[in-house]
């Protein structure tokens, strides 16, 4: 498909208004989603007295709607506009958050827990609306850079994220902190609005590019199943998701087990742990701009794994280490090699999926890794009643080798886009 056809620009990356302004979009909503995500857990810690059930049910609320409604909303995202779906989703996502300011204006403080569940679920409707508009819009060659600067704004906030979630709430309230994270949700909006018209999925369903992509719409569960046959008939996509699942286990199996590391293998107070994520959080940013750079020169499904095979190394030398030293420059290794993960996932999504079905095959994919990490993360505190240390953290590092093994079997397989250009050079002239 031609550029004047999609819109896409032959200018550079920060030259595409449509870059700069999901972008700007994404740092307002980052913006809500920290103060929401750290103000929120402050509160209810407050006034529950730290009770375990109630600060559970914040990230039940934060991550069931992405085995709920993923996949819904994957393929809501290719049925409609994208435009209109990013908008649409802020504005209620920031109408929920006013709604909740006003019961807790009443004294129902329960209320707290509707925002988060609102704003998860309409994020499932929005991300891959998003992922549509840079499929179409951008140059294949400008997919991995821009997936990776994304990645490093997303570093930004892991670092300041917490620090800045916290402070709103102590020093300004709860309410306060609500109010935010809704005016941030509306500018958002208000910043969408530049987007350029796209034409929904089914607009677009009989012009499918790539082989095996739909050819027409359907009803609604037709096209839903068309998410998983496609997935299914991709030996990429396919290896994708088992790559997606192995690394769930082994990010999840570890995720509740630092405080262990801390306490057990380095001999700290638990309060240590901040350092751990501070030195992992740095070191993240310095690798998105890192991949950013060398983004270009190096296919996604390598670069995904060698940050799977990086992860591997780092995760199984912290389960073994008992040098505070050493486990903080583990920490900072794997962190620089996390955005490759990250990077590498989203790039093979975009560059292997037809511009009418990326939202499902994103719905497909993503509860794939959400849902073993989420599963690890519930066990892996009993778990470690079981084994020690460091046979979980051998547990985890063995199931991102496999991840990469499987990678191994694709590093061949060239982007449908970048197949067909080189099959065209080699054609015989008449």
């Amino acid at each position: 498909m031609s550029s004047a056809a999609t819109g896409a620009k032959p200018g550079g990356l920060f030259g595409n208004r449509l870059f700069q302004t999901i972008l700007l979009s994404n740092v307002l909503l980052q913006i809500g989603i920290w103060v929401r995500n750290f103000a929120i857990l402050m509160y209810v810690t407050d006034m529950t007295n730290s009770d375990p059930v109630a600060i559970a049910l914040i990230y039940v609320a934060e991550f069931l709607p992405i085995f709920l409604f993923s996949f819904i909303g994957g393929t809501f995202a290719d049925r409609w506009r994208p435009k209109r779906t990013m908008i649409w989703s802020d504005f209620l996502s920031a109408l929920s958050v006013f709604v909740v300011l006003a019961t807790l204006a009443a004294g129902v403080w329960q209320m707290i827990f509707f925002a988060t569940l609102v704003s998860s679920i309409l994020s499932q409707f929005s991300q891959p609306s998003a992922m549509r508009m840079f499929k179409i819009h951008l140059r294949p060659d400008q997919l991995q850079q821009a997936m990776a600067f994304f990645q490093s704004m997303v570093a930004i906030f892991m670092v300041g994220g917490p620090s800045l979630g916290i402070w709103m709430y102590h020093e300004f309230g709860i309410n306060a902190s609500i109010a935010v994270m809704g005016v941030a949700f509306l500018l958002s909006a208000a910043v969408l609005i530049r987007l350029p018209e796209t034409p929904s999925g089914r607009e677009t369903g009989g012009e499918a590019a790539v082989p095996g992509a739909p050819q027409q719409a359907g009803s609604f569960w037709k096209e839903l199943a068309e998410g998983f046959r496609y997935v299914w008939r991709s030996p990429v996509l396919r290896t994708l998701g088992l790559t997606f699942a192995l690394a769930g286990i082994g990010v999840g199996m570890v995720q509740p087990l630092g405080v262990f590391v801390v306490t057990e293998k380095l001999g700290k107070t638990k309060e240590f742990l901040q350092f751990l994520m501070m030195v992992n959080g740095v070191a993240m940013l310095i690798g998105g701009g890192l991949m950013a750079a060398l983004s270009r020169r190096i296919l996604p499904q390598k670069l995904l794994a060698l940050g799977m095979f990086v992860g591997a190394v780092t995760t199984l030398g912290i389960g073994l280490s008992e040098q505070i030293w050493l486990t903080l420059a583990l920490q900072f290794i794997g962190g620089l090699s996390f955005p490759a993960i990250h990077i590498g996932i989203s790039t093979m999504i975009l560059r292997w999926s037809d511009e009418s079905i990326v939202g499902r095959v994103n719905g497909v994919l993503n509860p794939m890794f959400m849902g073993m990490m989420v599963v690890m993360i519930a066990t892996g505190g009993s778990l470690k009643a079981w084994f020690p240390i460091e046979v979980l953290y051998a547990a985890s590092a063995l199931a991102m080798v496999l991840g990469t093994a499987a990678l191994a079997t694709i590093f061949k397989h060239q982007p449908p886009e970048q197949a067909t250009a080189q099959a065209v050079q080699g054609m015989p002239s008449h």
